[in-house]
């Protein structure tokens, strides 16, 4: 359930042309955080929450911090102050943090890259402090820009201890215009991708291997991954359609037969997970969902209003049962 935890309704599933009922599924106490904080990720360290968002108010990490997961403070902190080499400020995007097995920690970020301007790849950097400040690697971790780039990155922790960044190939930035530059034939791949890194979370092993994209349901892309294992399955959360329209939501796509998939996008009338008129109404363009390692803890932006210019960070939790998610 979400904040509040109150059974949640759905409303109405908002396609990319259409309208469909949709059962009813549970309701919320509101965004937790009021101003602008998108693409948020969650980290618990001990008995605290942390949360990481795309730049803004002067910074290229906005933190924000919660004992009890319900009160947030944004914090007067950036966990990134200073970029990699090869990154310019101004659209650092969609922060990921987790911690590895010594106790320190790796921050995941997608950059506008200086060496091809227009186009944004994925870094990493290291701290021992959970809100940093972080120092970058000299070098990206993902940068496909002969596909469009790389975005959206997330760390995943397997049962087995091998540990693997995932992302999004940004193909909609080499569209043809339309939704999202992706909305005019021939339709560009987003894919996700799957890639295996050392036990230092930052050295690739191997190359990445795709596990999931776009079909004609998930309008111009699907993005913004999150992956957490429950119970044998593999839970592959994913926003789809344009993150500035109403179209915008989240869904997922499981796997039981191992991390590298193959992944089931879940299909009505249990997914999309949110959409526009989720909560009552409340919710506007709802995605960029993070789960917890934990399997129920979650966060998500959705929009104050009709328009992306603010993002509010809302929390909620989640149920897993079988290969069928609830909130």
């Amino acid at each position: 359930m979400l904040t509040g935890y109150i059974v949640l309704c759905l409303c109405s599933l908002f396609l990319i042309s259409e309208q469909i009922p949709l059962s009813k599924r549970s309701i919320s106490n509101g965004p937790v955080i009021t101003s602008n904080f998108p693409d948020p990720s969650l980290i618990q360290v001990e008995n605290t929450w942390y949360a990481f968002a795309t730049n803004g108010g002067g910074f290229n990490i906005p933190t924000a911090i919660s004992t009890d997961f319900e009160t947030w403070t944004v914090s007067n902190i950036d966990a990134l102050p200073t970029l990699g080499d090869w990154a310019t400020p101004g659209n650092t995007w969609a922060p990921d943090v987790v911690q590895l097995s010594d106790g320190s920690f790796v921050l995941y970020y997608t950059a506008t890259t200086k060496s091809a301007p227009g186009y944004h790849c994925v870094g990493a950097a290291t701290s021992k402090h959970v809100q940093g400040p972080y120092t970058p690697l000299a070098s990206t971790l993902a940068c496909d820009t002969l596909q469009g780039g790389a975005i959206d990155p997330v760390g995943f922790a397997d049962s087995d201890g091998s540990r693997y960044v995932v992302y999004k190939v940004d193909g909609n930035n080499i569209g043809h215009g339309g939704s999202c530059n992706n909305g005019v034939q021939p339709i560009v791949p987003t894919p996700i991708m799957l890639q295996q890194v050392e036990s230092d979370g930052t050295t690739p092993i191997g190359s990445p291997t795709q596990i999931l994209d776009r079909d004609d349901n998930d309008g111009p892309l699907i993005e913004a991954p999150s992956l957490v294992l429950h119970s044998g399955t593999y839970v592959l959360f994913f926003s789809s359609n344009c993150y500035s329209t109403s179209f915008y939501d989240v869904s997922y796509a499981t796997s039981t037969s191992g991390v590298h998939g193959p992944y089931t996008k879940a299909q009505y009338p249990v997914a999309p997970l949110l959409v526009t008129g989720s909560d009552n109404g409340n919710l506007y363009g709802p995605g960029g969902l993070s789960v917890a390692p934990n399997g129920v803890n979650v966060v998500f932006h959705a929009d104050l209003g009709t328009t992306s210019d603010t993002r509010q960070m809302w929390t909620g939790q989640i149920s897993i049962s079988g290969q069928a998610v609830t909130i």
